[in-house]
This record gives structure tokens, C-alpha cells and sequence, in this order.
């Protein structure tokens, strides 16, 4: 499977596992996800890389229908400024591909942070850590287990 599965199993969190054929072509890896499992788009939320000034690498988990307020996100990391991470580092610093990146069974252990809008879902729908491949497990469960804050991240 995938690192992100097999730290699920591991830890043995509920989950489920959904998959879908993934297009190479679509235009937007979340939003596919959303359409091929006809999923509530502010329940399927997309895993981001930012870096701060002193290029510490930061961990967003949003709602894919938004985008990341990098003020928030910097504010909540309780640093300077935030931009989107370099894709090359992102990779390197997670061990996925970017567009298939998820915020569990990472490389490295990074400060992750979720958008607060999560909590208000019995379950939220991220990244199993390859394109075509989601996971659907509880906000608090996910915190538990990259360790993660809440916090106002998203912007619709």
C-alpha cells in the first residue's frame, strides 16, 4: 500500500480506504477526487507544503474547494511569514509526489496544522499518499496522529 496506510494499520485508527482511476489530465488532483467518489467538497481537504523564512517546512491540511491563507498558516506556526514550499522539497521532505501527498506516513515529521473547518465533520476525506487514492478518517484522529493543531487556515 502506502506509508500513510500502513501508519493507519499500524496504529489501527479507523479508516477507510477509497480508491478511483486517477486522470492524468485533470486539472485539479482534489477536485478530481471529489467528482470520481462524488464526494461534499468541504469534506475532501488537500495536503500543502509551506516554508517559513528560516525555510522550516509546515504541513496545511485545507478543504480542496479553498485555497491556504499563508497569514494564517504563519500566525498559527507562530512565525514571521509563510510561503508555498519549493515542489522539488516538498517531495524530498514527505517521500510522496505532489499531487498524492499525504499528511500522514511522511518522511519527516513536520508541524502540521489543520483547518478548523474539519472539526465540524463525523469524517474528512485526505490524501492516502498516491494519485486515484483517499483515505476517510475523523479530523481528531488524523490530529492524533501527525500531531497536528487546529487552526483557521482555509479560505473558501
Amino acid at each position: 500500500m502506502t506509508p500513510a496506510i500502513d501508519l493507519l494499520k499500524k496504529a489501527q485508527a479507523a479508516h477507510r480506504v477509497h480508491s478511483y482511476s486517477h486522470d492524468p489530465k485533470a486539472a485539479s488532483y482534489g477536485l478530481e477526487a471529489v467528482e470520481k467518489l462524488d464526494l461534499e467538497p468541504a469534506r475532501v481537504f488537500k495536503t500543502l507544503l509551506a516554508a517559513t523564512e528560516k525555510g522550516e517546512l509546515l504541513v496545511a491540511v485545507v478543504p480542496v474547494a479553498g485555497s491556504l491563507d499563508l497569514k494564517a498558516l504563519a500566525q498559527a506556526a507562530a512565525v514571521k511569514k509563510a510561503d508555498m514550499a519549493d515542489p522539488a522539497a516538498a517531495q524530498r521532505a514527505t517521500g510522496y509526489l505532489l499531487g498524492g501527498i499525504s499528511p500522514l506516513g511522511q518522511k519527516k515529521r513536520l508541524r502540521t496544522f489543520i483547518d478548523a473547518s474539519a472539526q465540524q465533520y463525523p469524517s474528512i476525506f485526505v490524501s492516502a499518499g498516491r494519485r486515484g487514492l483517499e483515505v476517510e478518517l475523523a479530523a481528531e484522529v488524523l490530529a492524533q496522529l501527525t500531531q497536528a493543531q487546529f487552526a483557521a487556515i482555509g479560505r473558501q
